[in-house]
This record gives structure tokens, sequence and C-alpha cells, in this order.
């Protein structure tokens, strides 16, 4: 596909990089010559130094032989007339990223209107994000497959845990559910296990089961799942506003910690049953003073990742029982902050890419991809896909035992007709299921790709 990327902050270069490495032919757009520049000297890219908004240099830089133009600035205004634009000039699907809470009540309007394929919110999703991991507190990671009913949790292993020295084959003996360990991260290295694997204590382990069956698994494991009830936000800022939202509606109790006081006034006002406080999250005297070992979870939001990294090795050294979620904004500390205590770390710009990723993905249907849902696990090195199995699937009705699927891929479920069926070795893929792949093959768009020819 021919792509227009408007916009080369951070998210336009994350997206510039993942859509080049998946094969489609992208051009990046910007006003300013040094950003334009961090992205073209890095990233096999064309570059067009112009105005997004301008007709004349959206011509230029061939709008009208684009299938996708991603408007990805600083500035949602911008976003939205220069997807507009593209709209009305040529004949490609546009995407706007639309921030502002402001526009939050119109999203629907705005979109229809402006004709706009699709619009992110990035702290939104974020949030969204935050929330699943916060209902699982032990969990690395949460994603969702065949609508709600699988899910793909990432953990850490604990110590004295059942499945310390464990072969992947002995794991029904030990846990009565339809678990199926799909990645494992051990001494840093991911592999897609089989029988024969054997886990260790302080391994990474991607396990799919249904959400009905997450705490009693966790439970089993030696990871004692309890409800969270109370949950601390460092920061005011706009993703913590959703954040918050999101926890209340959930009637978990939420305290708001932020630095300038007229920020504070706008969070009582817009979250009147949120506890907000004035004042420095990164002090020890105000955290101590507010209970901060009551809490089950804390998110460090703040506009300085040395605050919240600081924040977050503060609380690694205070309890390690509380769920800690930390956000970093600036590339440089994202491999430096992976090897420190900081608990999850949440990049929005990563969550918007791979939200991105996921559509362009999906516009791929219409061509023959089948790709239903995308999630990049495991620090982004593994690959988890929901394919839909089309009419003429090739090996539909064929027992998995006979088939032999590329390297470094696993099937971990099937649905059918709105059943989960756990594969094995009898089971088949048929017309109209719904599969759940992990991969390290990146690139994967049908469901016939994942058996070798």
């Amino acid at each position: 596909m021919k792509i227009i990327i408007a916009g080369c902050g951070k998210v336009g270069h994350t997206l510039a990089e993942q859509l080049t490495w998946a094969g489609h032919e992208v051009t990046v757009m910007d006003k300013d010559h040094n950003a334009l520049a961090s992205v073209t000297n890095t990233v096999d890219v064309m570059g067009f130094q112009g105005n997004s908004t301008s007709i004349n240099n959206q011509l230029e830089a061939g709008v009208k032989k684009a299938d996708l133009l991603i408007a990805v600035t600083s500035d949602d205004e911008i976003n939205m007339l220069t997807c507009l634009i593209a709209k009305k000039t040529g004949s490609c699907q546009t995407i706007a990223r639309i921030r502002s809470p402001q526009y939050t009540d119109e999203i629907n309007y705005l979109r229809d209107e402006l004709g706009l394929s699709m619009s992110i919110n990035p702290e939104m999703v974020a949030a969204a994000e935050m929330v699943r991991l916060i209902q699982i507190p032990s969990a690395l990671e949460v994603d969702t497959f065949a609508k709600g009913k699988l899910s793909l949790v990432g953990i850490e292993i604990p110590e004295n845990s059942i499945l310390n020295e464990l072969k992947i084959k002995n794991l029904p003996s030990k846990v009565s559910s339809d678990a199926l360990i799909c990645v494992t991260q051990h001494n840093n290295k991911i592999s897609i296990p089989n029988g024969e694997t054997v886990l260790y204590s302080g391994d990474r382990i991607s396990v799919s089961l249904s959400m009905a069956d997450v705490s009693s698994f966790l439970n089993t494991i030696g990871i004692k799942a309890r409800k969270i009830k109370n949950v601390m936000i460092a920061g005011g800022g706009t993703i913590s506003y959703y954040l918050a939202k999101k926890l209340i509606a959930l009637k978990i109790n939420v305290k708001i910690i932020e630095k300038e006081i007229k920020r504070c006034e706008e969070l009582s006002e817009l979250l009147p049953k949120a506890m907000i406080i004035h004042g420095d999250a990164t002090e020890k005297r105000l955290l101590l003073e507010e209970s901060i070992e009551d809490m089950d979870a804390v998110c460090c939001l703040m506009h300085q990742d040395e605050a919240n990294i600081l924040l977050s090795l503060y609380l690694n050294k205070l309890d390690r029982g509380i769920k800690t979620i930390t956000r970093i904004h600036r590339n440089s500390y994202e491999n430096l902050v992976t090897e420190l205590p900081v608990g999850i770390i949440v990049s929005t710009k990563e969550i918007t890419s791979d939200y991105i990723t996921r559509y362009v993905r999906s516009m791929q249907n219409a061509a023959g991809s089948e790709v239903e849902s995308l999630y990049q696990i495991m620090d982004n090195r593994v690959e988890a896909l929901e394919f839909s199995v089309g009419e003429d699937f090739s090996y539909a009705g064929i027992e998995l035992k006979d088939l032999k699927l590329i390297s470094n891929t696993l099937i971990c479920s099937i649905s059918r007709n709105g059943k989960l069926i756990r594969p094995g070795g009898r089971d088949t893929m048929e017309y109209g299921d719904r599969v759940v792949v992990v991969t390290t093959n990146k690139g994967l768009s049908s469901i016939e790709g994942i058996v070798k020819k």
C-alpha cells in the first residue's frame, strides 16, 4: 500500500518504522526539516517537507496515488483538516489522531463529517489498556480475542510456583483450566514452546485462557489474585483524567496528585468522586501522608519521564506488591528502563502506532488478508494474531497433527460458533472459525501462511 504520514514526531517515526517493515511504501511529511530528517535518515521512506494542510503540498507528496493518509501531528485541528483535504483531493482513506477531551463526545459526528476511516485518541486508548492491567494485578500484558472471550495474559512465574521446573506437557496435571502456554521468555530468550519445554521461576510467559479462568489459574500457580480497591495516579494530565473516569466507573477509589493548582481545580470539577491532592508526587513525605502503602496500584503518569522512573523505583523498594504502571515518553529511555524494576511500562506512542498498524492490516482484508486482530507482545518481539478462516482455506478439515506449521508458530485457540476450543492434534480448522496464532514471524496476513507449503 502507498501510505502518507503527516507528522514526524515520536508517533510518526514509530509508524514509519512499523509500516515500512511490513512492506508498505511510505512517504513522511512535515514542515520541520529536522523532524523530517530524523525519520528519513533512519527509515527507508520518502520525505516531503511541506504543510500537510496545503492542497498543493499534499498533491506534490502524492496524495492522488495514496491508499491511506495518517495525520499524527501534535495539533488535533491540523490533523482533522489534513484528513479532510486528503479525502476531498485524493481518494484515499484517512486516519486522524484526535487527543483533546473536548472532542470525545463529538468524535462520531466528526468522523462522519470528515469522512475519517478511523480516529484514535492515544490517551483514551492507553487508559483503557491500563484499566485491563489493573484489573488483573499480576499481569504484565493483557490482550483479548474472540470478542472478549479469550485472554492472552503475560505474567512472570513466581518463586516456589508449581510451574517451576515443570515440562509444559505436564501442565494439565497441575492446572484444571484449559490454559495454554503460548510464549516463554527465559534469560531474555523468546521461544514458542513445545511439550518438552521446561519452565522456571522468573520466566515470563504468555498464557491463553478464557477470562473466566484467569483468577483460578493465577491462584493455582502461586499468584494470589486480589480485588483492586485503591489506586493512586501521579500526575493530572489528560491520560490521568481518562484513567480516573474509567476506574471510578468500576467503583474503585482514586487519588490524583497534581503539582499545578489550576489543574487540580479543573480535575475537582471534572471528577467529583476522585480525591484530588495538590502536591509533588515525588515527595516521600506527601506519599506517606496519603497512605501510598495502602494502594493496590500506582500509575506514574507525570509529564517528566525522570519523575515517573524515580517514583516507580521508590515503590519497588517500598512494597513490591503494589501494581506499578510507568509512562515513558522519550525513545532514549525505553531500552534503559526495561532493565529497571519500574513495573509495567506504557508508551502512548507505541500504543497509537500499534492500533494504527492493526487498522492497516484490516484494510488489507479486501486484498486477501484475514487478520481480525493483531497485538505485539513480549516487548514487540512476538505477534499474536486472530485470523478468520475463509471458504478457500486449503487445509480445512485436516487434523492439526497432520499439518506442518512454519517455525516458531503456535495455534492457541479456535473459536467456532461462539465456543472456544483448546486445540489438540485431532482438532481441525473449518470455514467460519476464528483462529488465534502466536508467532515470531512478522507480517503474516493469511491463516494459509502458517502452514509450510
